[in-house]
Formats: C-alpha cells, sequence, structure tokens
C-alpha cells in the first residue's frame, strides 16, 4: 500500500513539474510574441510537446490533439516569420471582415459535429468547449503565425473560456497561465497595433 502511494505521489510530482516547464515556456513564447521575436515558437514547441500529454492525461482530448497541432505551427511559424523579415519576420497586417466572418462560421459548424461525436462516443469533459475553443485556437494560431492584428481578440475570447475547463480539471497552474495570458493580450494588441502603423503599408 506504502509503495502505491510512493508510485502515485512520484507521478504526481512528476506531472507538476511537467506542467510548471510548460507553463514557463508558454509564458515565454507570448512575452517574445508581443515583441515580434522569432523565438517564440521555440518556446511555443517546447510547451505544446508537454501539453500533449497533459491533457490527454485529463481526458480534453481535443485539446491535445490541438497542442499537437501548435507544435506544427511552431516550425510554420518559425519558418514563415524568418522568410519574411528575420528574427522580428514579416509586418503586421489586418484582414476583411469577411474573412473573420467565414471562419467563425466554419468553427461554429465544427464545433457542434466535433462536439456531438466526442459526446455521443467518448468520456470527453466539456465536449463542446472543449470543441469550440480548439477550433478557435486553431484559427488563432494561424493568424499568428501569419501576423494578422486581429489574432488578439480570438485569444481573449479563447483564453477567458480555458480558464474556466482548466481549473475544473485540475490543472491549476495552466488555469493560473490563461490568467496571465488574458492579462498580457492587451499589451500584444498594443504593441502590434503600434508596429503595424508604424511600418509601410502591407498587403493582405
Amino acid at each position: 500500500m506504502n509503495s502505491l502511494a510512493q508510485t502515485l505521489t512520484q507521478q504526481l510530482l512528476a506531472l507538476s513539474i511537467a506542467e510548471i516547464v510548460a507553463v514557463v515556456a508558454a509564458v515565454l513564447y507570448l512575452l517574445l510574441a508581443i515583441r515580434r521575436n522569432i523565438w517564440c515558437w521555440f518556446y511555443a514547441a517546447a510547451s505544446t510537446s508537454i501539453y500533449v500529454a497533459l491533457f490527454f492525461g485529463a481526458k480534453l482530448y481535443m485539446e491535445s490533439a490541438l497542442n499537437v497541432f501548435y507544435f506544427v505551427m511552431a516550425i510554420y511559424g518559425w519558418y514563415f516569420w524568418y522568410a519574411g523579415g528575420g528574427s522580428s519576420g514579416p509586418p503586421v497586417t489586418r484582414w476583411p471582415f469577411h474573412r473573420h466572418a467565414s471562419a467563425i462560421l466554419v468553427i461554429v459548424v465544427l464545433t457542434l459535429l466535433f462536439g456531438y461525436l466526442l459526446k455521443e462516443h467518448t468520456d470527453a469533459v466539456f465536449p463542446f468547449l472543449d470543441s469550440l475553443t480548439t477550433f478557435a485556437a486553431l484559427w488563432a494560431t494561424f493568424l499568428v503565425a501569419r501576423k494578422v492584428l486581429e489574432n488578439w481578440w480570438y485569444w481573449l475570447a479563447i483564453d477567458s473560456v480555458s480558464i474556466v475547463i482548466y481549473w475544473v480539471r485540475d490543472l491549476p497552474l495552466t488555469a493560473l497561465l490563461f490568467v496571465v495570458y488574458v492579462v498580457m493580450i492587451p499589451f500584444g494588441l498594443v504593441a502590434w497595433t503600434r508596429a503595424m502603423r508604424e511600418q509601410p503599408a502591407a498587403c493582405a
């Protein structure tokens, strides 16, 4: 019995350490993303590779799959930023309303479809909310990689919902991380807006 308790304690400690490392890397990612520093993608890759396992263990399957996508996008983001301007990446742009409206419609449809599938065929927690934040984050991550200003508004909504999900699923450090994200997002929006105004006009 003592051996079992010791094993469980060691597993919990290992998970806590893994979550701490993932959180620190994620914060560094956002700080560098705000500064438009290409090294943000290195820390994004480190954080997401850990979260794939953490979220799967918490039965947040869509979040786990999302972090696989994040890892791929970290590689894409690095390439796109490097090809578009080196350490600071390509210029910040804005995309028209109709492009965002179309994306939101697709997100809603996919949320309903995958939320239903998860509810009926898995033991997933919050199948619809999990699906919503997942597909919205897919789009928002692509916007970050493409240096589109509106990504910050998507993240504000996504991260606010995610705080509740992670807290309920006993991932308190990750919930705290997203509280920090929500606080930092306005700084990112202001910094990218200022950068866009100071640079030559860019095409979407």
